[in-house]
């Protein structure tokens, strides 16, 4: 039998396996390449943000180090430098770069710095620019911040003592003693004390008794009712304010007079500086009238109204006559001298002072003998008046010893609103109109007590003991007047406002002395920078 052999065709599979393999290459390289490339990328944003972070942190850290700066040297603005001479426009001055240090001491980066005083002599707000830049990388980031300092003319009344302000007596502002305070009058915002409780004095409003840190009699009706008045702007205790920083500043004003002028600026620099009492006088620095000191001798400043000032001696003083032309035994020394530029005028004695008739500048008049054992003062002899009270213009007054309102600057008679315009300290005495005569201590000084005789305070006061322009005195003295709505002789002007100069916070005169460090008062990221 013969059989048929059956060809079986086998069809070769090995085309369409490689086809499976190649397309499966392909899918999963590209799938691969998606996810590498999505990896590469993730890791390129986070690189991105962490630089951006770490450039942030960087910008951040030279507005600190700027604040720590400042802290330390509050007239600095050139980074411990002396160039650029002038401010780069609309930065300020700079650029100063400083390398940037992590924890374990590695460079990673730099903070570039521009510095930008504020325009206003005597202003403590600084503008700082910082750009922070991480190495290796091309970000960067921009930080703007205000910085500034709170100075003694912080407050419309400061006091390292009790404080009265009686009924007749308006606080316009803020209002603080370390011991405590007695507030009859109104107020229209914070009075602080850094005493829970004290035993007021009997002069400034005591009992005997003790009473919170700030308080009002409740025999007072008007005009505002102590017993239902709101007492929620009455904090006590809080920090407490240090006086004994007014010395140094002293001692650092009469270093920058010396600085201001050719003939005593290699002064400054000694070790002895502030104990030094030249003879040389300049337009800042005004040497002692003689080494023997007497109370009846010194000079008067007049400010006058293009920003230049007349100077005369002293030669004596009768406290008991008026008006100051009268009062004061005058010599004309130099007219019209010009304010110089750092706004400073040291004075190794005592000083008297008054506007002529309005002054249009700013100026720190100082008054101190650093190396005797007598404390200089300085007595406002009639009006001093602000051109315009918009913050361009500042008095500041600062004295060694008491800060004094004569006798003879009001008006003898008639209706009046006498008024002065200045920041004021005494760092070891009172800021006060005197309850006695120079020339007669045992006679009380002349009262007004008319509601048309008034007296309007425009500016801020720190003194280390007393502050008043009144005194009730229990019987009759001397010129005192008798109140028959207070039930008391009157020493001084019994209608008085104290208003405080708002521009004055961080802004009070040319090298006014702080109360504390410097503090960021605004921080904003800016989108470019230089």
């Amino acid at each position: 039998m013969k059989h048929k052999l059956r060809r079986i065709k086998i069809l070769d599979q090995s085309g369409y396996a490689m086809t499976y393999v190649l397309t499966f290459i392909v899918i999963a390289s590209i799938i691969s390449i998606a996810a590498l490339t999505a990896i590469s990328n993730n890791l390129q944003s986070a690189t991105y943000n962490n630089d951006r972070e770490e450039a942030l942190n960087i910008a951040e850290a030279g507005i600190n180090y700027y604040l720590w700066h400042l802290t330390h040297n509050p007239i600095d603005f050139k980074d411990g430098q002396s160039t650029p001479s002038s401010p780069v426009v609309g930065l300020g001055y700079g650029p100063y770069v400083h390398n940037y240090l992590d924890i374990s001491n590695k460079d990673i980066g730099s903070y570039t710095l521009y510095i930008n005083p504020s325009g206003n002599n005597g202003s403590t707000i600084v503008t700082v620019r910082s750009t922070g830049r991480v190495i290796g990388s091309s970000v960067s980031r921009t930080v703007v911040a205000e910085i500034g300092a709170p100075s003694f003319a912080s407050y419309v009344v400061n006091s390292d003592s009790a404080l009265w302000f009686g009924n007749t007596e308006t606080a316009n502002g803020p209002a603080h003693s370390n011991t405590g305070i007695r507030m009859d009058g109104p107020n229209t915002t914070d009075v602080t004390s850094s005493s829970a409780t004290y035993v007021p004095p009997y002069e400034l409003g005591g009992d005997g008794q003790s009473h919170p840190g700030v308080w009002c009699s409740t025999s007072v009706t008007y005009p505002v009712n102590c017993s239902t008045r709101n007492k929620s702007d009455w904090q006590y205790p809080v920090a407490t304010v240090n006086f004994n920083q007014i010395t140094s500043s002293l001692c650092n004003i009469k270093k920058t007079a010396f600085a201001a002028n050719s003939a005593t600026a290699s002064l400054a620099t000694q070790p002895n500086a502030c104990s030094q009492t030249p003879t040389t006088r300049t337009s800042t620095y005004i040497p002692e009238r003689s080494i023997s000191y007497s109370a009846t001798r010194g000079y008067m400043i007049e400010l006058n109204s293009n920003d230049t000032y007349n100077l005369y001696d002293v030669n004596g003083e009768n406290d008991q006559k008026r008006p100051y032309t009268s009062a004061l035994s005058l010599a004309l020394v130099a007219s019209n001298v010009a304010i110089d530029p750092s706004g400073i005028i040291y004075v190794e004695d005592n000083v008297w002072v008054r506007t002529n008739p309005t002054f249009n500048g700013r100026v720190s008049i100082a008054s101190g003998r650093l190396t005797g054992n007598n404390n200089a003062f300085i007595t406002i002899v009639d009006q001093m008046l602000y051109s315009a009270k918009d913050g361009s213009v500042a008095i500041g007054l600062v004295a060694q010893g008491d800060v004094l309102l004569a006798p003879y600057a009001p008006p003898a008679s008639g209706s009046f609103n006498f008024e002065v315009d200045a920041a004021i300290i005494s760092e070891s005495g009172n800021v006060e109109y005197p309850v006695y005569y120079k020339t007669n201590p045992y006679m009380c000084t002349y009262g007004w007590i008319s509601p048309n005789q008034t007296f309007t305070f425009y500016g801020s006061v720190s003194t280390r003991l007393n502050w008043t322009w009144t005194w009730l005195i229990g019987g009759s003295c001397g010129n005192a007047v008798y109140s028959s709505s207070q039930g008391y002789y009157i020493s001084g002007i019994l209608n008085n406002t104290t208003s405080y100069d708002y521009n004055l916070l961080y802004s009070p005169p040319p090298s006014f002395p702080v109360t504390s460090a410097y503090n960021i008062l605004s921080w904003r990221e800016v989108l470019s920078g230089p």
